[in-house]
């Protein structure tokens, strides 16, 4: 009789045991599958692995054998079908069989599709027409972002299911360029489609044929922190005297985070979002304070290597961001670092005082609204609820540059 269902693991993925087999051979066959509630979205995958699975699918076979599978993606593409099975595994599309050799290897023996008509439709798999209604449909709906009209424009030429997961990069993008984010490709393929991963080659050189990626905070390289201090930075006897950084200097965080002490002291921690507002702030603070960029919304490795930095050299530390929904939102998270040390944290230059006084200033949109609806349920500091209450009261936001 088989085992039951595991609990699941860390990607939501349950295991059965469905034979042990003789114990002297190590052998026996489970299966594995993730919660059978859970359906991910599938409407942001690259182009290659969508194709693939359009072709794994058509036959209508809801069990398969992996090798079969193989087979059709071919030699140059077996290595995005292995990917392409991971994903629909812990998507909850799928049901793999897998049967344990020597050396307790587990192998992949069968593949079960769970919803093979839903996943079908998702994929536009049983319907062309309705693929190219959903292009029309999609297509209708304008791209917010100017800068995006030239890329938006060169989707004509793709076919229907292409075309549309590409839109979805571009929607993707228009998000990551409002909420302010910064990071690498990966965490931009995170935030586009789910995975590290899930852009293709094809689609990045598409993507950098009409865009300058860096300029839209997207990194191909490894992540660096910009930062001056008057520190000396030490890896057990091996030193780095910042005191040397006229204006600012960026340091990996795979650096930062060896660091084993840190010498100096500094009145606090200031950080700023505007890239030139940070450099001029550099400049003028940075032989007293420590001063670092922030940038936006913060991904995961910037906020482990903040921590990093505060515990070895803790100050209070004096956030400014834009004044306007998102820089408030961007702060507070970014205050979340200070708090959880215990060490308190201040708004700079971030007051309905500030805001009035900018020569330029632009309307708020609904998303602006809605954010600030959103805000209004939480605990602010003073200088961010007075701020906040001057945006809904005179529907407009500001930029920092204009004010730091």
């Amino acid at each position: 009789m088989p085992e039951p269902w595991s609990a699941p693991d860390e990607k939501g993925i349950r295991t059965r045991v469905l034979d042990v087999g003789a114990a002297s051979t190590l052998r026996g066959r489970r299966l594995r599958r993730a919660h059978p509630e859970r359906r991910a979205d599938i409407g942001i995958m690259p182009a290659d692995w969508r194709d693939l699975l359009i072709r794994w699918v058509k036959t209508g076979q809801e069990r398969r054998k992996r090798d079969t599978l193989l087979r059709l993606a071919g030699n140059e593409r077996v290595h995005i079908a292995e990917r392409l099975l991971q994903a629909l595994l812990a998507g909850g599309w799928i049901e793999i069989e897998e049967r344990r050799e020597a050396a307790a290897r587990w192998i992949v023996t069968w593949v079960t599709f769970l919803d093979l008509r839903e996943l079908r439709r998702r994929l536009g798999a049983d319907d062309g027409e309705a693929v190219r209604q959903a292009w029309l449909t999609e297509s209708s709906i304008a791209l917010a972002d100017p800068r995006l009209a030239a890329i938006r424009a060169s989707l004509d030429q793709f076919a229907p299911q292409r075309a549309l997961s590409r839109l979805n990069i571009l929607r993707a993008l228009e998000r990551w360029s409002a909420d302010k984010r910064f990071g690498t490709r990966r965490d931009f393929a995170l935030l586009a489609a789910g995975h590290t991963k899930a852009l293709s080659d094809n689609d990045w050189n598409w993507l950098g044929q009409y865009l300058d990626l860096a300029q839209w905070g997207i990194e191909r390289h490894a992540p660096v922190l910009w930062l001056r201090a008057p520190l000396v930075l030490l890896r057990n006897d091996q030193r780095l005297d910042l005191q040397l950084v006229d204006d600012c200097i960026a340091l990996t965080a795979r650096t930062l985070g060896k660091l084993t002490k840190i010498e100096g002291s500094i009145t606090s921690w200031r950080l700023i979002e505007n890239r030139t507002s940070f450099e001029r702030a550099a400049r003028e603070h940075g032989a007293r304070d420590g001063v670092l960029w922030l940038p936006g919304f913060a991904p995961s490795w910037w906020k482990e290597t903040v921590s990093h930095l505060l515990k070895l050299s803790p100050a209070p530390a004096h956030i400014a961001c834009d004044p306007d929904p998102a820089g408030i939102e961007i702060a507070l998270q970014a205050g979340e670092l200070w708090e959880q040390c215990g060490i308190g944290w201040h708004p700079w230059m971030m007051n309905s005082d500030v805001l009035a006084g900018l020569v330029q200033r632009r309307p708020l949109s609904d998303h602006d609204r809605d954010r600030l609806a959103a805000l209004a349920e939480r605990s602010l500091p003073p200088e961010f609820r007075n701020l906040a209450t001057w945006m809904i009261e005179h529907g407009e936001k500001g930029e920092q540059e204009g004010a730091l």
